[in-house]
């Protein structure tokens, strides 16, 4: 409805709005007048318009449904072929950590029974120690007593000899024994700590299976599956393949370079065993020829000394009784120098020319010349039996004290060390487990 303003009623104050009226009044006029006739061409033309419109909406809408079927073909034709070969590298990955597992199964058993065995070898080793303590001493004491000797028995003989290289021998086998014990308990520990990586790998391994046997039997349809918000982050402390198979393979490796050394060292300690078990043997057979033959040639020597000692006291008592027949012929002299030495004294009576050197007078004289002559040649004799029998006598006891000297050498040999030696364990070279302490383990893993 047209509004109608009074002109008489705008002031001053409303002047500057009066164009903005004009134009609003303009503006109405136009709404309010009816709208415009359209001529029938420009209506066919409008339906042609509509038309097109329409069949281009629906074309595109068309194209637009047709692409997303195949875009939704495609998608499901692609994540069922990601999945599926997803559930390939599953299955693939599996069967590699499967073979891996095995790997340090098998290395892992093998180890555990070479360990085993050097444990076996360790205590054969310590048994083979405290084995040779008892011969060492035994050694030892053999020398001490044999410095017991006295005489010209102390000698350094083949026996001592023999002794000496024993205690040396021994000596030699214990610090041989003691450095391949130190080798053997390295060797385990060598054993133990690649155990603990193959352990610990088989550990880790054991729950990936589990893991990746639980991700490849997911499907679609199972249940618990859930979207996860950053599942396709990056682990920190994820590793590549190449280097999983690198850590693997080095277990695998440090196992298998073990155990080769484990079964060097095995080799090295039964040769060792079995050549100081001969060597030893060997030295003992020898100390025992030693004995023998020492306490041959010494009972031979006791024995002679014994001879030549029975003979000199026999030929003590023949002197003796010589001395005696000496004596009691100087005592058988005594009667004959008195009766010609009175003799003599009684012509020396005679008188006057009676006084005569006759014949029985120089018989006489030459007699009693002749019976000290007789006499001095007695006594001559008798000084020099007495000396032979002094020499004879101081002989005895010489041969007496050597007889003493053998006997004392003879019992120490033969009664202390001998008798002492027999105590000393047999080792036989070709089975190291008698001496060693223990049986040889026969299987090899």
């Amino acid at each position: 409805m047209p509004i109608f303003w009074d002109s008489g009623c705008v002031d001053e104050d409303h002047s500057a709005f009066l164009p903005q009226l004009g134009l609003w009044e303009a503006a109405m006029a136009r709404l309010l007048q009816p709208p415009p006739k359209f001529l029938p061409a420009e209506w066919h033309m409008a339906n042609e318009n509509q038309y097109h419109r329409a069949e281009a909406e629906r074309s595109r809408s068309e194209r637009l449904v047709a692409e997303s079927q195949r875009l939704v073909e495609e998608i499901g034709k692609t994540t069922r072929k990601s999945q599926s070969d997803v559930n390939k590298k599953l299955e693939q990955r599996l069967e590699e950590v499967r073979f891996w597992k095995k790997e340090l199964d098998d290395k892992l058993e093998e180890l555990v029974c070479t360990t085993e065995d050097l444990l076996t070898y360790r205590t054969r080793l310590e048994n083979a120690l405290e084995s040779l303590k008892e011969p060492l001493h035994i050694t030892q004491m053999c020398l001490e007593y044999r410095e017991k000797r006295v005489g010209i028995d102390l000698v350094h003989d083949k026996v001592e000899q023999e002794l000496v290289k024993e205690a040396e021998i021994i000596r030699g086998v214990t610090a041989l024994l003691t450095r391949t014990l130190e080798e053997v308990s390295e060797q385990i520990r060598l054993n133990r700590s690649a155990k603990y990586n193959l352990e610990k790998d088989l550990k880790d391994k054991f729950v990936a299976l589990t893991i990746d046997d639980v991700c490849f039997s997911l499907n679609n349809n199972s249940p618990n599956i859930r979207c996860s918000e950053n599942a396709v982050r990056v682990e920190p402390h994820s590793v590549s393949p190449e280097d999983w198979l690198e850590f693997s393979n080095a277990n695998v490796e440090k196992a298998a370079k073990q155990r080769s050394s484990s079964l060097a060292l095995k080799a090295l300690v039964d040769r060792i065993l079995s050549q100081t078990a001969g060597d030893l043997r060997r030295q003992c057979d020898a100390v025992d020829a030693a004995f023998r033959d020492g306490l041959q040639e010494t009972k031979g020597a006791r024995d002679k000394l014994a001879a030549h000692l029975a003979k000199v006291m026999e030929e003590i008592a023949c002197q003796e009784k010589n001395v005696t027949v000496l004596e009691k012929a100087i005592a058988d002299q005594e009667g004959p120098a008195k009766v010609a030495h009175t003799r003599l004294e009684t012509r020396t009576h005679r008188p006057n020319v009676e006084l005569c050197r006759d014949a029985a007078q120089c018989r006489l004289v030459r007699e009693v010349q002749e019976i000290a002559h007789g006499v001095a040649r007695l006594k001559e004799t008798l000084a020099r039996a007495q000396a032979e029998l002094k020499g004879l006598n101081c002989r005895q006891l010489a041969l007496q004290e050597e007889v003493q000297v053998k006997e004392n050498t003879i019992y120490i040999d033969e009664v202390l060390c001998t008798h002492m030696r027999k105590s000393i364990p047999p080792r036989d070279g070709g089975d190291q487990g008698e001496w060693a302490g223990g049986p040889r383990p026969d299987a090899v893993c």
